[in-house]
Protein backbone atom coordinates (compact mmCIF):
# COMPACT_ATOMS: atom_id res chain seq x y z
CA UNK A 1 0.00 0.00 0.00
CA UNK A 2 1.52 3.35 -1.12
CA UNK A 3 0.59 6.96 -1.02
CA UNK A 4 -0.73 7.43 -4.33
CA UNK A 5 -0.23 11.52 -4.75
CA UNK A 6 0.98 14.85 -3.33
CA UNK A 7 3.80 15.41 -1.53
CA UNK A 8 4.59 11.76 -0.16
CA UNK A 9 3.63 9.98 -3.45
CA UNK A 10 4.79 6.75 -3.28
CA UNK A 11 5.96 6.26 0.11
CA UNK A 12 4.89 2.82 0.88
CA UNK A 13 2.72 2.72 4.32
CA UNK A 14 3.23 0.10 6.88
CA UNK A 15 -0.04 -2.11 7.67
CA UNK A 16 -2.18 -4.09 9.52
CA UNK A 17 -1.64 -7.36 10.32
CA UNK A 18 -5.45 -8.09 11.85
CA UNK A 19 -7.94 -10.25 9.89
CA UNK A 20 -10.69 -7.62 10.94
CA UNK A 21 -8.90 -5.07 8.69
CA UNK A 22 -9.67 -4.60 4.96
CA UNK A 23 -7.61 -1.74 4.17
CA UNK A 24 -8.85 0.32 0.95
CA UNK A 25 -8.01 -0.53 -2.30
CA UNK A 26 -5.61 1.94 -4.42
CA UNK A 27 -8.49 1.91 -6.90
CA UNK A 28 -10.97 2.67 -4.45
CA UNK A 29 -8.59 5.22 -2.71
CA UNK A 30 -8.07 7.27 -6.00
CA UNK A 31 -11.55 6.88 -7.17
CA UNK A 32 -12.41 8.51 -3.68
CA UNK A 33 -9.96 11.49 -3.81
CA UNK A 34 -10.54 12.09 -7.62
CA UNK A 35 -13.76 12.88 -6.16
CA UNK A 36 -12.94 15.05 -3.74
CA UNK A 37 -10.91 16.85 -5.71
CA UNK A 38 -9.64 20.41 -5.43
CA UNK A 39 -11.67 20.01 -1.93
CA UNK A 40 -9.20 18.24 0.30
CA UNK A 41 -6.77 21.68 -0.61
CA UNK A 42 -6.51 23.77 3.25
CA UNK A 43 -9.09 21.27 4.68
CA UNK A 44 -9.56 19.86 7.96
CA UNK A 45 -9.79 16.09 7.50
CA UNK A 46 -11.51 13.48 10.32
CA UNK A 47 -10.27 9.83 9.59
CA UNK A 48 -12.66 8.11 11.60
CA UNK A 49 -12.22 3.85 12.14
CA UNK A 50 -8.49 5.48 10.30
CA UNK A 51 -7.28 1.77 10.90
CA UNK A 52 -3.54 2.41 9.49
CA UNK A 53 -3.91 5.80 8.46
CA UNK A 54 -3.61 5.75 4.51
CA UNK A 55 -7.23 7.65 3.70
CA UNK A 56 -6.07 10.77 5.73
CA UNK A 57 -2.40 10.24 4.88
CA UNK A 58 -3.77 10.55 1.02
CA UNK A 59 -5.62 14.05 2.43
CA UNK A 60 -2.61 15.56 3.94
CA UNK A 61 -0.22 14.31 1.06
CA UNK A 62 -2.47 16.47 -1.56
CA UNK A 63 -2.96 19.38 0.78
CA UNK A 64 -5.24 18.86 3.73
CA UNK A 65 -4.40 21.47 6.43
CA UNK A 66 -4.73 18.87 9.06
CA UNK A 67 -6.14 15.87 10.15
CA UNK A 68 -7.31 13.69 12.91
CA UNK A 69 -7.29 9.98 12.75
CA UNK A 70 -9.40 8.17 15.23
CA UNK A 71 -9.11 4.22 15.77
CA UNK A 72 -9.63 2.37 18.96
CA UNK A 73 -6.98 -0.65 18.31
CA UNK A 74 -3.78 0.20 19.93
CA UNK A 75 -2.01 -1.58 16.94
CA UNK A 76 -3.87 0.76 14.14
CA UNK A 77 -2.81 3.87 16.39
CA UNK A 78 0.56 2.20 16.58
CA UNK A 79 0.52 1.92 12.69
CA UNK A 80 -0.66 5.67 12.26
CA UNK A 81 2.03 6.97 13.89
CA UNK A 82 4.71 5.23 12.19
CA UNK A 83 3.10 5.95 8.63
CA UNK A 84 2.91 9.34 9.54
CA UNK A 85 6.95 9.58 10.42
CA UNK A 86 7.62 7.57 7.47
CA UNK A 87 5.62 10.57 5.18
CA UNK A 88 6.94 13.53 7.09
CA UNK A 89 3.44 14.38 7.80
CA UNK A 90 2.90 13.85 11.52
CA UNK A 91 3.26 17.83 12.34
CA UNK A 92 -0.54 18.55 10.73
CA UNK A 93 -1.58 15.36 12.04
CA UNK A 94 -3.08 14.42 15.58
CA UNK A 95 -4.00 10.48 16.37
CA UNK A 96 -6.46 9.87 19.11
CA UNK A 97 -6.94 6.19 20.39
CA UNK A 98 -10.83 5.65 20.72
CA UNK A 99 -13.78 4.33 19.30
CA UNK A 100 -15.56 6.29 17.01
CA UNK A 101 -18.52 6.39 18.45
CA UNK A 102 -17.19 7.61 21.74
CA UNK A 103 -14.88 10.17 19.81
CA UNK A 104 -18.55 12.08 18.21
CA UNK A 105 -19.66 11.95 21.96
CA UNK A 106 -17.25 14.66 22.53
CA UNK A 107 -16.62 18.43 21.62
CA UNK A 108 -15.49 18.63 18.49
CA UNK A 109 -13.26 21.65 18.24
CA UNK A 110 -13.30 23.00 14.49
CA UNK A 111 -15.31 21.52 12.70
CA UNK A 112 -14.19 19.45 9.60
CA UNK A 113 -14.55 19.95 6.15
CA UNK A 114 -14.09 16.40 4.85
CA UNK A 115 -14.80 13.52 6.93
CA UNK A 116 -13.33 10.00 5.44
CA UNK A 117 -14.78 6.99 6.91
CA UNK A 118 -13.93 3.04 6.79
CA UNK A 119 -15.78 1.16 9.21
CA UNK A 120 -15.57 -2.49 9.77
CA UNK A 121 -18.56 -3.64 7.26
CA UNK A 122 -19.97 -6.36 9.80
CA UNK A 123 -20.64 -3.61 11.92
CA UNK A 124 -22.96 -2.47 9.39
CA UNK A 125 -23.89 1.60 8.28
CA UNK A 126 -23.00 3.27 11.50
CA UNK A 127 -26.11 5.51 11.28
CA UNK A 128 -25.32 6.77 15.46
CA UNK A 129 -21.66 7.97 14.59
CA UNK A 130 -23.14 9.96 11.39
CA UNK A 131 -25.99 11.28 13.45
CA UNK A 132 -23.50 12.33 15.88
CA UNK A 133 -21.24 14.20 13.21
CA UNK A 134 -24.40 15.76 11.73
CA UNK A 135 -25.99 17.29 15.08
CA UNK A 136 -22.75 17.66 17.14
CA UNK A 137 -20.71 20.45 15.06
CA UNK A 138 -18.52 18.29 13.55
CA UNK A 139 -19.25 19.10 10.16
CA UNK A 140 -18.06 22.73 8.61
CA UNK A 141 -21.95 23.93 6.27
CA UNK A 142 -20.31 22.41 2.92
CA UNK A 143 -18.43 19.13 4.74
CA UNK A 144 -18.30 16.13 2.67
CA UNK A 145 -18.37 13.35 4.15
CA UNK A 146 -17.10 9.66 2.55
CA UNK A 147 -18.31 6.47 3.83
CA UNK A 148 -16.56 3.23 2.54
CA UNK A 149 -19.35 0.19 2.81
CA UNK A 150 -20.24 -3.13 1.89
CA UNK A 151 -22.95 -2.04 -0.67
CA UNK A 152 -25.03 0.86 -1.82
CA UNK A 153 -27.23 2.37 0.49
CA UNK A 154 -30.69 1.81 -0.67
CA UNK A 155 -32.73 5.07 -1.79
CA UNK A 156 -36.51 5.74 -2.22
CA UNK A 157 -37.72 7.52 -5.65
CA UNK A 158 -37.87 11.03 -5.38
CA UNK A 159 -36.44 11.77 -2.27
CA UNK A 160 -32.98 12.67 -1.22
CA UNK A 161 -31.95 9.48 0.68
CA UNK A 162 -30.47 10.21 3.98
CA UNK A 163 -28.40 8.25 6.16
CA UNK A 164 -27.81 9.67 9.85
CA UNK A 165 -29.56 12.77 9.39
CA UNK A 166 -26.46 13.33 6.17
CA UNK A 167 -27.88 13.38 2.46
CA UNK A 168 -26.49 11.13 0.27
CA UNK A 169 -25.16 13.19 -2.86
CA UNK A 170 -24.10 10.00 -4.71
CA UNK A 171 -22.69 6.44 -4.63
CA UNK A 172 -20.41 4.60 -6.23
CA UNK A 173 -19.29 0.58 -6.43
CA UNK A 174 -16.01 -0.67 -6.53
CA UNK A 175 -15.97 -4.82 -6.64
CA UNK A 176 -16.77 -5.47 -2.89
CA UNK A 177 -16.85 -1.76 -1.95
CA UNK A 178 -19.15 0.88 -2.13
CA UNK A 179 -18.20 4.84 -1.88
CA UNK A 180 -21.16 6.80 -0.11
CA UNK A 181 -20.71 10.41 -0.42
CA UNK A 182 -22.59 12.74 1.77
CA UNK A 183 -23.13 16.00 2.98
CA UNK A 184 -25.34 18.11 5.69
CA UNK A 185 -28.91 18.61 4.72
CA UNK A 186 -30.37 21.98 4.28
CA UNK A 187 -30.99 23.74 7.39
Amino acid sequence: MRVIAGEAKGRRLTGLRSARVRPTTDRVREALFSALGAGVLGARVLDLYAGSGALGIEALSRGAASAVFVDADPEAVGAIRANLALTGLADRATVVRRPAERFVGTAPGEPFDVVLMDPPYAEGLPTGVLGALASGGFLAPDARVVLETRGLVETSAGAPAEVGGLQVVSQRRYGDSALVFLRPGDP
